[in-house]
């Protein structure tokens, strides 16, 4: 059985079995819409993001050292249980020994600089070549997430995310946790990009991860990527790529470039739309005026859809989990009914980092797999991250 059947076969036999036990409106899955949980604190609260700096001046290779120094022993055990999770799967090892000896030999085919910045890693980690781009190709396929643009009376916009990782990745007994989500938590970092000791652009990432999943360009643009579901999908791109057809870029590569060098909302845009990918995508933009939201549906090839405020219809906001949002989200994954109830209940009037927080922190929004929650603002030039926990009774995604 290959590694792709495993995937699909281990979603649809749980899907399977807990379709008829969950339902979407019954607690402690569903919950009525949180208040006052901001500034963070409790149980959901698992600390503050360390900030870190990558100058753009520096050679690629030396960029990434002091980050990768102070979170090596939490890297090195996240990679051992991708290892040991790789071998459970393939008990000849056959499959590591691939990644260690075939990946390498493909990363000169990666655009520049994210290349040499991958060899950065593994020097500074001692982790092998392959294995950290086996940590960062997981994100083309295995990202689950909320993200959400608000608009506030006065024009202002919120953009906000809950980054969901680690489903079917293995599942701790002792903790009721997904094994993955545990490890990746000690590994958020936000991250200030420079040149000339200016930021041009900042995430929230992980530690021993050089593209982007969430990121801002002060007084230009905001930019979550979350995952879309597709037949032709992240594996088929990957796998693509490996045998040498390599058109599409890689997703969190593209959002890194777009938030280095688009200058305005409209070329983001354009870019996200027009690029070929190595998978489906969601792209959440936010821009720096009143109107300048959107999601972007992409299939590999091609922009599907955008979806943009309209306030003469009263859409006030955009938001997107993982799931075309015209079409109903699986009834045992349906964070978007929980969101979108919390957000009206708001209303537009009174939308802020608090309140934009409140939503989500209510379950099933906030799950077992939320490792954290980033909220950006161009208009007052804020970016805050969070740890984040979904202590019992909480679903698992």
């Amino acid at each position: 059985m290959t590694v792709m059947q495993v995937s699909v076969l281990v979603p649809c036999i749980v899907l399977a079995i807990c379709g008829a036990s969950l339902a979407q409106d019954v607690p402690p899955y569903t919950e009525d819409c949180r208040s006052g949980t901001y500034p963070p604190s409790g149980p959901t609260f698992k600390g503050n993001v360390s900030w870190y700096t990558v100058s753009l001046d520096q050679p690629p290779r030396e960029r990434w050292l002091k980050l990768i120094s102070d979170k090596k022993a939490p890297l090195l055990e996240l990679i051992k249980h991708i290892r040991d999770l790789a071998n459970s799967l393939f008990p000849s090892g056959k499959l590591v020994d691939i990644v260690d000896k075939i990946l390498p030999s493909l990363i000169g085919n990666l655009p520049s600089p994210f290349d040499e910045e991958m060899k950065g890693v593994a020097d500074a980690s001692g982790i092998p070549l392959g294995e950290i781009m086996l940590f960062n190709i997981f994100y083309e396929v295995f990202t689950v997430c909320t993200s959400v643009v608000a608009q506030d009376s006065s024009g202002a916009l919120f953009h906000a995310r809950n980054l969901d990782f680690g489903l079917f990745l293995g599942w701790d007994v002792k903790n009721n946790s997904w094994m993955v989500s545990e490890l990746l938590r000690p590994l958020v970092v936000n991250v200030k990009f420079q040149k000339n000791d200016k930021t041009v652009f900042m995430s929230t990432s992980f530690a021993g991860y050089i593209g982007i999943l969430t990121g801002m360009k002060p007084g230009v643009l905001t930019l979550t990527m979350n995952e879309r579901f597709s037949l032709d999908g992240g594996y088929i791109g990957v796998l693509e790529w490996i045998i040498g057809l390599r058109k599409g870029a890689w997703m969190s590569f593209l959002t890194r470039s777009v938030l280095e060098n688009a200058t305005s909302y409209e070329e983001a845009k354009n870019l996200l739309s027009k690029t070929e990918m190595l998978a489906p995508a969601y792209f959440i933009l936010g821009g720096n005026k009143a109107g300048e939201a959107c999601v972007i549906t992409r299939s590999r090839r091609s922009c599907i859809d955008t979806w943009e405020l309209d306030l003469q219809k009263g859409e006030w906001y955009v938001l997107e989990t993982n799931y075309d949002h015209w079409k109903p989200p699986l009834a045992i994954d349906n964070r978007r009914a929980p969101a979108m109830k919390c957000l009206n209940r708001t209303s537009q009037k009174n939308i802020s980092f608090a309140t934009i927080y409140d939503v989500l922190s209510t379950k099933p929004v906030l799950n077992k797999l939320t490792t954290y929650t980033t909220m950006m603002s161009i208009s007052d030039s804020k970016f805050e991250a969070y740890l984040r926990d979904c202590p019992d009774p909480c679903i698992p995604w």
